[in-house]
């Protein structure tokens, strides 16, 4: 999916630049699979903020992504490609031989009219959704569970692509987009190829109202503020702090590591994504 640029005319068009949308074939969504989206502003229940930046935007409709494929056996065709405001990835509506209609993420070459199914019988072909155990050696997937059963929640972004790369003792080692290897259960389930919108990554924004569109409010600089502020604020003239870049309370923000050493799920982890094997606690 290419991006289309434009003439610069104004000063943001002349690097902003927007999804062509040509594979979404339907632009309004299924009525049975969206509910309203009540937006916070980055407030908790108590009303306080506890996420800054957050504010306005469009309304945005949730779209019922179906992450378990859990409909094993029946066959499914492909009704649509559609939008989805709330992530990168394209959706892509089917409809069961039964007659229900569900969403999944739409993978690179799946086209409108294909038929679909999800199951260890399953073939090993795009937008299938298989069993570990089931997938060939060396095979592109994407929409990964942790935990068997629990729903898809890995790899979900456009353009991700994991690789399976070996299985041995009930267990798959996955590369992950990331460069981490990890170790998965071999009945988790994936889903067949590689997320599509794979252009998302080359989308420019070109002005502050485009961020303003998506609910993002601008955030002050650390250093232009005042030290009552924050613990980077102050100086005369430019300075940047004088200090480790940190946060408004204080905590360190860059090279500062905050997954727990000693977490039981790091047993799965072969490789971390800097490339260096995984120590065992």
């Amino acid at each position: 999916m290419p991006v289309k640029t434009f003439r610069p005319l104004t000063p943001s068009t002349r690097y902003i630049t927007i999804a062509s949308y040509d594979e979404i074939t339907k632009t309004k969504p299924e009525k049975s699979l969206v509910f309203t989206r009540k937006k916070t502003g980055g407030r908790n229940c108590y009303g306080r903020i506890t996420s800054r930046g957050i504010g306005g935007g469009h309304k945005q409709k949730i779209r019922n992504v179906d992450f378990k494929r859990n409909k094993h056996g029946v066959e499914a065709s492909v009704l649509a490609i559609e939008y989805d405001p709330r992530r990168s990835a394209r959706l892509a509506l089917l409809q069961y031989a039964d007659g229900e209609k569900r969403y999944i993420l739409a993978p690179v070459g799946l086209l409108v009219g294909a038929k679909l199914r999800s199951g260890a019988t399953a073939a090993p072909e795009i937008g299938n959704s298989l069993p570990l155990k089931s997938v060939p050696i060396g095979m592109a997937i994407h929409n990964l569970e942790l935990i068997p059963g629990r729903g898809a929640q890995l790899v979900r972004s456009a353009g991700g692509a994991a690789t399976l790369m070996s299985r041995d003792e009930g267990y798959a080692q996955i590369r992950l987009p990331s460069g981490e290897i990890r170790k998965f259960h071999e009945n988790c389930f994936a889903t067949i190829g590689q997320v599509g919108n794979t252009e998302h990554e080359n989308v420019v924004l070109g002005k502050a109202g485009r961020s303003r569109h998506r609910g993002i409010r601008p955030l002050s600089r650390a250093v232009a503020k005042n030290p009552v502020d924050h613990p980077m604020g102050g100086g005369a003239g430019k300075t940047s702090g004088g200090g480790h870049p940190v946060t408004p309370w204080g905590v360190i923000t860059k090279g500062f590591r905050t997954r727990n050493k000693r977490k039981l799920s790091s047993r799965f982890i072969v490789v971390r994504r800097d490339g260096r094997p995984m120590k065992q606690y």
